[in-house]
């Protein structure tokens, strides 16, 4: 409804139904059983490199994993694949392009003549190429879809909330006080859309001397527990600082990195 706060505590209108119609049905060509979103309050916290470490972790632990690269001016899960080839489709649709271990991925990326051309889209149309991907993409039969997130509140995580069928969000942090502020905002929204936060995974907490093996944590304390505590959810992970992940990331080869911490994560958000 227009004027709409999302905080339907406080209001008169019965419009649950109608907000329930935004969601938009996938075609006849795909069977998604579930969809997660990765989210986080600002940039730099790792949202896509965590996105990417969750569907590599599923895909290997015998889901068939998908990725809705939804970052659509910043999109980098492409080239944490290296995938560099476009996508291609037919009158029924596009075809999402597959990963070596098999993980089905659409970016805007994949449609763009050259990689590094600008997006200069307003937010109705990178809203609408959103709705695109999860309509005229045949994605297939999908045990798990990750929907990696610009950083913020704005017009694209608000329309994935309101359109796309999300089981939950994972929220994306790092130990810096200005950013566990943040994930709050990020928490917030998500209530006031009605989605349930699944938990968070703390990216970059400490650095493990590959030497003495003791642990130095270069921003300060881990905030994971005291913000998941005060929120109500679960610390779902908490990863180190890696030096081999962040090369492996820029040569393309994400999915050689050994994902043996997401294993309980995707246990956690895939078990029900």
């Amino acid at each position: 409804m227009s004027g709409c706060n999302h905080d339907c505590s406080s209001c008169a209108s019965k419009c649950s139904e109608e907000k329930r119609d935004m969601r938009l049905a996938q075609n006849e060509y795909s069977n998604v059983k579930k969809v997660i979103g990765v989210v986080s309050g600002k940039g730099g916290v790792g949202k896509s490199t965590v996105t990417s470490l969750l569907a590599v972790a599923a895909q290997t632990k015998g889901y068939q994993t998908a990725i809705l690269d939804a970052d659509v001016t910043g999109p980098s899960i492409p080239k944490a694949f290296g995938i560099h080839e476009r996508a291609e489709g037919t009158e029924q649709g596009l075809f999402p392009v597959d990963s070596k271990l098999g993980i089905r991925i659409m970016s805007v990326n994949l449609l763009l003549e050259k990689e590094d051309a600008p997006v200069v889209w307003r937010g109705p149309v990178i809203s609408g190429v959103i709705n695109q991907f999860w309509q005229e993409v045949m994605w297939g039969d999908v045990d798990c879809m990750f929907v990696d997130m610009p950083p913020g509140t704005g017009d694209v995580p608000l329309t994935v909330f309101q359109c796309l069928p999300l089981d939950g969000i994972i929220i994306v942090t790092t130990p810096q006080d200005l950013v566990t502020m943040i994930v709050k905002k990020a928490y917030n929204m998500a209530k006031l859309m009605n989605i349930p936060v699944l938990g968070i995974v703390e990216n970059m907490s400490y650095f493990e001397c590959p030497d003495c093996h003791n642990k130095h944590y270069l921003f300060g304390d881990s905030k994971a527990e005291e913000v998941a505590k005060e929120l109500g959810v679960p610390v779902l992970a908490q990863l180190p600082i890696e030096p081999k992940t962040a090369q492996l990331v820029d040569k393309g080869a994400v999915e050689l990195v050994d994902t043996k911490a997401m294993e309980s994560v995707i246990d956690e958000v895939l078990s029900n």
